[in-house]
Order: C-alpha cells, then sequence, then structure tokens
C-alpha cells in the first residue's frame, strides 16, 4: 500500500542521513557553477570527500542563460581536454573558438561530478565560515536553506567542518567578502571586478585559483573580485582550467604532496 506516511518517512529518513554525512568533509564549495563543479569532480575522483552547496536549486551559475540569452557559449582550445574529459560536445566556429550548448555542459559537469562521488546540495544559502585563531584559518561554513535567508527571517544556520572551503560564488566572491569583513586577522583585501578583457581574465582567473587565506580558497570568476582581474563574457574556458588548478593546489595542500591530475586517458 502505498501511504503519505511512509513517503514522507523515506524522505526525512534518507534526507537526515545525508546531512549527517555531510557534517564533517574534507573540501567544501560553495557554487555549483562551471568552476565549483569542475573542482569538485578533481576531488572527488581523487578521494577526497566533497560536498557543494548552491544556493538556486539547479545547477550551473551562470552557463544556463549562455551569451545573453543564446544558448551557446564559447570555449578556447586550452579547454578542450577538459570538455573531452566531461564527454561534453564542442563545434569548431571560424573565429578560432568552439561552441558548446550549455544544457550539455551544464548536465556532463553535474553528472561526471556526482558520478566520481561529490555530493550536491541544492536551495543551500552559505552565511557564515567557521575559523580558528591559532594559527587563524578557515575551517568550515554555516548555512541556512535558501527559502530562510529570503523571506528575511533569523534562524540559526547549521555547520559543516571542512579542511578547505572554496568560494565559486562567481562575481561577488561572498565567502571570501564575509572572511574578509568578519576576520580582519586573516589579512585578506578584495580589489574589485574590473570590466572586461576577455584574454588576458581567460588566463588570470587560472593563474589566480588557489589558496586565499589558510583553509580558504577561490576558483573562476569569484577570482576577479579579490584580485583585481577583468572579467570576460560568455567564454568559459577559464572556469573549467580554473577549477582544475584549484582542485590540484588543494589536494597538494591536504595531501602534503604534489598530485597531478591528468586528463582521462592520459
Amino acid at each position: 500500500m502505498l501511504r503519505e506516511s511512509n513517503i514522507g518517512r523515506a524522505i526525512i529518513k534518507s534526507a537526515l542521513r545525508d546531512l549527517e554525512e555531510v557534517s564533517e568533509v574534507d573540501v567544501a564549495i560553495v557554487g555549483a557553477g562551471p568552476s565549483g563543479l569542475t573542482a569538485s569532480y578533481y576531488l572527488a575522483k581523487h578521494g577526497f570527500k566533497v560536498v557543494v552547496f548552491e544556493r538556486r536549486f539547479s545547477f550551473g551559475g551562470g552557463i544556463g542563460p549562455g551569451g545573453n540569452m543564446l544558448p551557446r557559449i564559447v570555449f578556447q582550445e586550452e579547454a578542450l581536454p577538459i570538455l573531452s574529459e566531461f564527454g561534453v560536445r564542442y563545434e569548431p566556429s571560424e573565429y578560432g573558438v568552439y561552441t558548446v550548448d550549455p544544457s550539455v555542459l551544464i548536465a556532463k559537469l553535474a553528472s561526471k561530478a556526482i558520478d566520481a562521488g561529490a555530493r550536491i546540495f541544492l536551495g543551500v544559502h552559505v552565511d557564515d565560515v567557521i575559523y580558528r585563531s591559532d594559527p587563524p584559518r578557515i575551517t568550515g561554513i554555516l548555512w541556512i536553506w535558501t527559502p530562510i535567508q529570503m523571506s528575511g527571517m533569523h534562524v540559526d544556520p547549521l555547520y559543516t567542518e571542512a579542511k578547505a572551503v572554496v568560494d565559486a560564488t562567481g562575481h561577488d566572491a561572498e565567502i571570501i567578502s564575509v572572511a574578509s569583513r568578519k576576520i580582519p586577522e586573516l589579512g585578506i583585501t578584495l580589489a574589485g571586478e574590473k570590466s572586461a578583457y576577455s584574454e588576458e581574465s581567460e588566463k588570470l582567473v587560472v593563474k589566480h585559483a588557489g589558496r586565499v587565506a589558510p583553509g580558504l580558497y577561490v576558483t573562476g570568476i569569484a577570482a576577479c573580485a579579490v584580485y583585481g582581474l577583468p572579467r570576460m563574457g560568455p567564454i568559459f574556458g577559464g572556469m573549467l582550467m580554473s577549477g582544475k588548478r584549484v582542485a590540484e593546489i588543494i589536494a597538494e595542500d591536504l595531501r602534503g604532496e604534489k598530485v597531478a591530475l591528468p586528463a582521462e586517458g592520459k
């Protein structure tokens, strides 16, 4: 018999078990956009316990709208090995770049990350960070459900402890902004994002992906706000390469040894 009470019991029992399991992880990534999902895949693939918190009820971040609502985004040649690893189809263009269907990229990034073992929770707003003072370092995050945050009600959050916290929140670098404002002893200063210069930004977001403070990392376009880098438009190669780069750095930091994360089959 299909009883409504059993439907509720099944949801509650399994959901609470899942939430308990992410009370303590190796890596907590905030933002299920292109760089966050890429980082989660590579970290989970190499044996780390990874959770991704996304405030929306869907994956993808800025991928979905394509280029000003046109259903294509662009990649440069350097990013093609990562696209191939994720099984993403791309088409060459006469302009020296490659185009991708945004929905395909979202689906492939999320699917590969989940299959590798990353946990993704949707509708979660990360409200604050956990820190320790001797020495100053970030040790986790505080979170509430997004509808609670949107309602403006005060509800005490729950905790997720993590050895590494990754800000993959995009333009505003929300997690690093909180840490900078509330924990001055970390010595973080946000330079603010500059206007568009795609060629430079695509290189610089990869170069600057990494540790901002002990236990706190940045990837993707959030790096623009932290380091004063120019923004880009609907080109996403730097986002994927940045996610892979921050995964390499975190793996090295947590394991105390250099860890290469090659493309599949190489």
